[in-house]
């Protein structure tokens, strides 16, 4: 994988550029990144905004065409494993809490998103990322975390994710997006900071689960085994929040 990259000094959503250029007819590896975004957006919705030049809001377009779309779950996953690896080269020892947000000393780093959209060549994938890369304490928001303290260059910090992201992208092609042919669901346990926690998820229906997150399923489910017993249950969306401390 090869990366088309188109650099902005702003714009409302990266994400939104790139499905457009997908709907466009723009191929594989198409990617924008912003030194601003105004309108930025992460899961549920919730809005992602950070000072001009302070973060790296970034977004690439793929056609993951020969892998069964149950299995293009794992491209979030996937991303958040590509971040952890990224920024430990700057020596920043991040984990992951499921599904994909990066921590960061107990803060939230980085934020993932990714979208269908459907293409006159077929359906896409639109995958954003939002780092928080040289941000004080009073420009992030709670709960927010930035690179600062480890005097990353932005450039190379982009590098470092674009270069893991076409590597590990093109492992998981080539298995067909199998999680353990490709390894991904190994790497991504191994990262996963969710994993042996007490948690309580609290699910978009209004349904809370409470117990041990024991693991992901061959989907990208986190799978929770609850407290008053019975079967484990598999979360496929909501927040999850760690309850016991490691």
């Amino acid at each position: 994988m090869t990366w088309d990259v188109h650099w902005v000094d702003s714009t409302g959503s990266t994400n939104a550029d790139v499905a457009a250029a997908a709907r466009s007819g723009a191929a594989e590896g198409y990617a924008v990144v912003a030194l601003h975004q105004s309108a930025g957006r992460g899961r549920l919705d919730r809005r992602w905004e950070a000072p001009p030049g302070a973060a790296l809001a970034m977004s690439f377009l793929l056609r993951p065409d020969r892998v069964p779309t149950t299995r293009w779950s794992w491209l979030p996953l996937l991303a958040g494993v590509v971040v952890v690896d990224a920024v430990g080269g700057v020596g920043a020892a991040a984990v992951l809490k499921w599904p994909n947000d990066v921590l960061l000393d107990g803060g939230k780093l980085a934020g993932i998103l990714t979208e269908r959209v459907e293409t006159p060549s077929g359906p896409a994938v639109v995958l954003g990322i939002g780092l928080n890369v040289a941000q004080t304490p009073e420009q992030l928001p709670a709960g927010g975390v930035s690179l600062a303290a480890y005097d990353a260059d932005r450039d190379e910090v982009f590098d470092a994710v674009a270069a893991r992201l076409a590597s590990r992208y093109d492992q998981w092609l080539a298995a067909s997006g199998d999680p353990d042919v490709s390894g991904l669901a190994a790497e991504y346990t191994g990262r996963c900071d969710t994993v042996g926690r007490d948690v309580r998820a609290e699910l978009p229906g209004g349904e809370i689960v409470e117990g041990r997150a024991t693991g992901v399923d061959h989907a990208g489910r986190l799978l929770i085994a609850p407290s008053a017993g019975g079967d484990p249950v598999a979360v496929s969306a909501g927040d999850v929040v760690h309850l016991r401390p490691r």
